[in-house]
């Protein structure tokens, strides 16, 4: 069986490691197509070595761009890769450009397609991310659901029939990469200085940072937490921070460079909290039982709220000293499974490309 895999983000290279290793162990053709969506060393190719997984086999470099000239230079791009692999699956991740660009050019090819981490919704329909992953959930052929919820969107929509729950393969990589440094602690960037109270901070979307007010008051909030805050700088924070001039660092936030998957899991590990508007970090600070402020409205992470380990706080009005209290429950739930999800994608990738004349297809 020949998987192609395409990716282009940050958190889909991350997603993409367990499958990888799945996969390879399955005796599987696995091709890798990395869009190019991510152009900053630090999101792309630095990941790769990170996350041992091999270099793309093509690199379409597409870059920054409108959505609709990246999307569209991405489909005209993916064509012919499609053409030359000719491969039994399209395997596409999450909710961004990348997705749905693989997404239209498979459907329209006739190529099967597989959707991991179907059935996230947030409810915003403000979201590029949101229309993405909701489109592509239509298109595909195998929905890979992380959750019980997803599961239930799918069901809502009339797409039950080709939906499994397979559970969350970034808490896979998460928890490998949790007991590997907790002996093998990698070495961190020079502004790294961990603190009993320190704070760990990304801030990227945006609607958090394209207007100028709005990314000064996130940055005013973050100063005036009341605890000091590591801010982790994201390629498109630098950026619009230096063309609206507004300085990243302030008397309790010090800047620092973005880090590897490995450096943050262990950030997160001494980390008295968490102020984010990521989709995968609110995740990954409640796997590593870290408390989360997500700086947004909604989240398709809901699961990520119970016992209000994440709180959503768009304006950052939250108690702090309360919410990143270490005096909390202890969590027993495990909403995104067991750490072995990347075992039941093959499986499910097995089990249907075996069965393709019941395959269910084009909304039957």
């Amino acid at each position: 069986m020949k998987v192609l895999s395409v990716v282009g983000a940050r958190p889909q290279f991350v997603k993409l490691s367990p499958v990888h290793r799945a996969l390879q162990a399955a005796g599987h053709d696995h091709v890798i197509v990395h869009t190019g969506q991510h152009y900053a060393p630090e999101l792309s190719s630095g990941l790769f070595a990170d996350l041992e997984i091999p270099e793309p086999d093509t690199n379409l470099g597409i870059g920054s761009a409108s959505h609709a000239v990246q999307t569209g230079s991405m489909i005209i791009g993916l064509e012919s890769v499609f053409e030359d692999a000719h491969p039994d699956w399209v395997l596409v991740y999450g909710d961004t450009n990348s997705t749905i660009a693989a997404s239209l050019t498979a459907v329209k090819m006739h190529l099967p397609i597989a959707h991991l981490e179907a059935g996230l919704r947030s409810g915003n329909r403000v979201m590029p991310e949101e229309h993405n992953r909701v489109v592509t959930d239509h298109l595909a052929d195998l929905l890979l659901a992380p959750t019980t919820t997803a599961m239930r969107h799918l069901a809502a929509e009339g797409l039950a029939k080709r939906s499994k729950n397979v559970g969350d393969v970034m808490t896979d990589v998460c928890y490998r990469v949790r007991d590997f440094v907790a002996s093998h602690p990698p070495t961190m960037p020079d502004a790294w200085t961990p603190a009993p109270n320190m704070v760990l901070a990304t801030i990227h979307r945006a609607e958090n940072t394209d207007d100028p007010s709005r990314l000064e008051f996130i940055l005013n909030g973050l100063n005036h937490l009341g605890l000091p805050v590591l801010l982790v700088a994201h390629p498109r924070l630098v950026a619009r921070s230096t063309t609206f001039g507004l300085p990243l660092s302030r008397d309790a936030v010090t800047p620092i460079a973005s880090m590897n998957y490995t450096q943050m899991i262990n950030a997160l590990a001494h980390a008295r909290g968490v102020v984010t508007d990521s989709g995968g970090l609110q995740k990954e600070a409640y796997l590593m039982r870290t408390a989360c402020i997500t700086v947004r409205t909604e989240t398709e992470w809901p699961e990520t709220l119970s016992d209000n380990w994440n709180v959503v706080d768009p304006n950052l009005q939250v108690d702090v000293a309360k919410h990143f209290s270490r005096d909390r429950a202890v969590r027993t739930s495990t909403p995104f499974g067991d750490g072995h999800a990347a075992v039941r994608v093959t499986h499910a990738l097995e089990h249907c490309h075996a069965r393709a004349d019941e395959r269910v297809r084009y909304f039957t």
